[in-house]
């Protein structure tokens, strides 16, 4: 893992690597717009819903940690080791309807790292390693939700 996120994007795109950061070093890196700050706050909530349950990391992806001005949603996962399932809001284990549920609660998606996200039989942690439209290794952000507070 790499500590902290890069000060730069490689062509719109993380480095390759588990770049960890705390959440000051994520909102100054992904909080660059009134938009992008609503998709922030819930995946605040998000996050300190799967710190009460005992969630070790959450890594954090897709268009979000870019240079998209408008990215849809984010996108991650996040440790099952240590998070009590039976605590957890049930919105955040509904992966049906395409996620629905999530994105109306959350803005965005997030899934267990070590399920399987493709055919190939990637888990969602290494999946979202890839980019998706060359194949190349791209970078992730990890918070470790420990250090996480109010």
């Amino acid at each position: 893992m790499v500590p902290g996120p890069p000060a730069t994007l490689a062509g719109g795109l993380l480095p390759t690597g588990i770049h960890v950061a705390t959440w000051e070093e994520l909102l100054t890196f992904t909080g660059t717009s009134r938009y992008r700050l609503t998709l922030i706050a819930g995946l605040r909530s998000a996050a300190f819903e799967l710190k009460r349950c005992g969630c070790p990391t959450l890594y954090v992806d897709g268009s979000f940690v870019t240079d998209e001005p408008f990215p849809g949603d984010y996108d991650g996962c996040w440790e099952l080791a240590g998070t009590d399932l039976a605590m957890l809001d049930p919105v955040l284990q509904d992966f049906s309807n395409r996620r629905a549920a999530q994105k109306a609660k959350y803005g965005g998606e997030l899934f267990p790292a070590s399920n399987l996200a493709d055919t190939a039989g990637h888990t969602f942690l290494d999946f979202f390693q890839i980019d998706k439209h060359t194949g190349a290794p791209k970078g992730i952000i990890a918070l470790e939700l420990a250090r996480l507070a109010r």
